[in-house]
């Protein structure tokens, strides 16, 4: 690890990353058969060759596509009604590596740049770079597709978050849903730059908009602010 220390959290982090995305046996054979074709495969070429139903092949694939692990496609010629996705491989190395780092030199570059503007741009611009990412990422895994209820997108945005290294999870009471993150991925250079924590709100409110429609998700602890995890209310 670079003469990096392991600590507990970027080991948990490390892990709930990579099962997220693999902790599937039937996931790993299809993320498999999607690396090695060449024209890539659609939901049903998937459910033939594994010998599921259409809607269980679509469920993997689509969290494949949320890790960045496949990527997803509409061909121009689809016909009208629900069009056939075709999925590729992202042709990414899988490695167990521990992306989740403390002193993360980006974070902190990034921090820094940001430090540079008064403090209500810097925020701004901050949580614009996340919506259009999170808008990214949206359209990568539901291209075309319509939109969620706000239960299911929340689930996804959350399991999206753990295969980036948030090690994130949802949960709901009492009518309200929330996102909670048990990582940063930023590390130490959120906590000496807070306005990065706008940039994990607008990462969460452009997955959401992509994914449900428009939200307004409230950041309401952070590790930055002392706390032992972040929590988004949506």
């Amino acid at each position: 690890m670079d003469g990096q220390s392991l600590t507990p959290e970027i080991f948990s982090a490390a892990v709930k990353s990579i099962t997220a995305s693999f902790g599937d046996a039937t996931r790993r054979e299809i993320y498999l058969s999607v690396r090695e074709s060449d024209s890539g495969l659609t939901a049903a070429d998937v459910a033939i060759k594994m010998g599921i139903h259409n809607n269980v092949a679509r469920h993997h694939l689509d969290k494949l596509a949320a890790a960045g692990h496949v990527t997803v496609d509409i061909p121009r010629e689809a016909k009208a009604g629900r069009p056939s996705k075709r999925y590729h491989s992202a042709k990414s190395e899988i490695t167990f590596e521990f992306p989740a780092r403390h002193d993360d030199l980006m974070g902190t570059l990034l921090g820094r740049a940001l430090a540079l503007l008064p403090p209500t741009e810097a925020e701004a611009l901050a949580e614009e770079v996340g919506h259009e990412y999170g808008l990214h990422l949206a359209s990568e895994m539901a291209p075309g597709d319509a939109q969620r209820s706000l239960e299911s997108a929340v689930t996804t945005v959350a399991e999206t978050l753990t295969s980036h290294g948030f090690a994130a999870r949802s949960e709901g009471s009492d009518g309200q849903l929330r996102i909670v993150s048990e990582h940063c991925p930023f590390g130490q250079a959120a906590i000496d730059h807070p306005v990065l924590c706008a940039i994990d709100r607008g990462l969460v409110r452009g997955m959401l908009a992509g994914l449900h429609g428009e939200t307004a998700p409230q950041l309401t602890g952070s590790f930055a602010m002392g706390h032992s995890m972040c929590t988004t209310l949506v």
